[in-house]
């Protein structure tokens, strides 16, 4: 009997020991960044998630680079990954999106946006062609100029006139508020003033889900986040069936009219399709407007001389780096700078390192709005990827940088105002504010 138990013991030793082996030397065509895959099944996440109270790269990333170099392997969420901070290995790979890499997402952002099968909206080829597209015909450039500058100008007004009969106001809410709202108003015709429907109550808590275990269990942030995803995809089919059964003539010509137009001769827009489209445009707009501006707030209340020159918006987005990195999959094995990314492994670009970069960037960590007047154009495009790059450049930049310059323009020439209270700035990896950044607003005397 002992003999069987202790075979038994020695064979699952071996098994384990071989799979733990596995585990740390993944198999490669090639040779492998350096680096670490961490601890079986959950790598290195727990040092990703930990929070750091800095607008310097993460911990993470910032002593892997120290300890590997500007490229390094790790495991993330049971992803096998390489992270990237070197700008030529992260140009070259935002090039070749859809020839060597694909978009790719976290498990959990991926169920929640639905990343995958006939309502996927990250899709290469035809359908990201036709989604660009269609953005920049509503919130493109030549739509901001012709229809929606007054229609920014009105909500922020709005919104500041509001906000002043408030003792304090925690910016963020605030501002994923009046920027939700808005977004949907121009999307779907939504009403906000009269709707009983409070969308912007269903994204506020969806940031959480970025690195949290994709488990649809009762009580956990990925279950609570699904109920509400759930429900503001009910509100957006109810829309679109309602706006579909309407008489032609009473169609708005917004953004959800405009795919209606298209279905017929666009097969893949369906009426889930169309949903989740809405809803990942939705969260990308108020999330990344209300985050910037509300890091903005902060910076300048830290810096008061910035007020006697407001040029914030460019050194705001250097600092924000809202997420830690744009996520890629090698869709092959791929050769750079003499090391093979492994087909089907995600890979992180650093953004954020460009941004943060000692040689470009003096003092990078110091905000000054003033570093711009050095750059040219070229310099500029070239060191600055707020909003990524290649063909994944976010086609709602336009709309992200107006509305920031009208807010900022709207506060300091309408408005006076004070921090009642700092907010810790943190990364959890994503950019956050502690228990928000409250400030109280009152009209300058005309």
């Amino acid at each position: 009997m002992w003999t069987i138990v202790l075979c038994a013991v020695a064979v699952l030793v071996v098994y384990y020991t071989h799979w733990i082996n596995k585990w740390r030397n993944p198999a490669c065509n090639g040779v492998l960044p350096p680096g670490s895959m961490g601890l079986p099944i959950i790598g290195e996440t727990l040092e990703l998630i930990i929070p750091s109270y800095s607008l310097d790269l993460h911990p993470f990333i910032k002593k892997r680079i120290q300890r590997y170099g500007p490229i390094f392997r790790t495991n993330i969420l049971g992803r096998p990954a390489v992270v990237s901070a070197d700008p030529e290995i992260n140009r070259y790979i935002l090039q070749n999106e859809g020839k060597l890499v694909e978009v790719w997402y976290m498990d959990s952002f991926s169920k929640l946006f639905a990343q995958s099968g006939e309502s996927r909206v990250s899709a290469s080829g035809i359908i990201h062609k036709y989604i660009r597209s269609l953005t920049l015909t509503h919130f493109g450039s030549e739509s901001l100029k012709e229809r929606l500058l007054p229609q920014v100008e009105n909500i922020v007004s709005k919104s500041l006139q509001m906000w002043s009969s408030d003792p304090s106001v925690d910016v963020k809410a605030a501002l994923s508020i009046a920027v939700c709202d808005f977004t949907a108003t121009q999307l779907f015709g939504y009403d906000a003033e009269n709707s009983s429907d409070k969308i912007s109550e269903k994204f506020t808590k969806v940031m959480d889900v970025f690195m949290s275990w994709p488990l649809n269990i009762p009580g956990t942030t990925y279950h609570k986040c699904l109920k509400d995803k759930d429900s503001a995809l009910s509100i957006l089919r109810n829309t679109l069936k309602e706006r579909m059964n309407s008489p032609a003539e009473s169609r708005r010509g917004d953004f959800l009219d405009q795919i209606i137009a298209d279905m017929d001769k666009e097969k893949f827009l369906t009426e889930d399709f169309t949903a989740n489209l809405i809803f990942a445009i939705l969260f990308a707009s108020f999330e990344s407007i209300s985050a910037a501006l509300t890091l903005s707030l902060k910076l300048i209340g830290d810096h008061p001389s910035v007020l006697e020159e407001l040029t914030v918006i460019n050194e705001t987005l250097r600092l924000g780096n809202v997420a830690p990195g744009l996520l890629r999959r090698a869709l092959q094995d791929m050769q750079v700078e003499g090391y093979t990314i492994p087909a089907g492994w995600v890979i992180m670009v650093v953004n954020s390192a460009l941004h943060l970069n000692p040689a470009t960037f003096k003092d990078p960590l110091e905000f000054n709005p003033w570093r711009w007047k050095d750059f040219d154009s070229y310099a500029v495009s070239k060191n600055l990827m707020p909003f990524g790059g290649g063909r994944r450049l976010c086609a709602g930049s336009e709309f992200t940088k107006l509305f920031m310059a009208i807010f900022l323009h709207k506060l300091v020439t309408k408005y006076r105002w004070n921090i009642i209270k700092q907010g810790n700035i943190g990364r959890n990896p994503i950019l956050g504010f502690g228990d928000g950044i409250h400030i109280s607003f009152s009209p300058k005397d005309k």
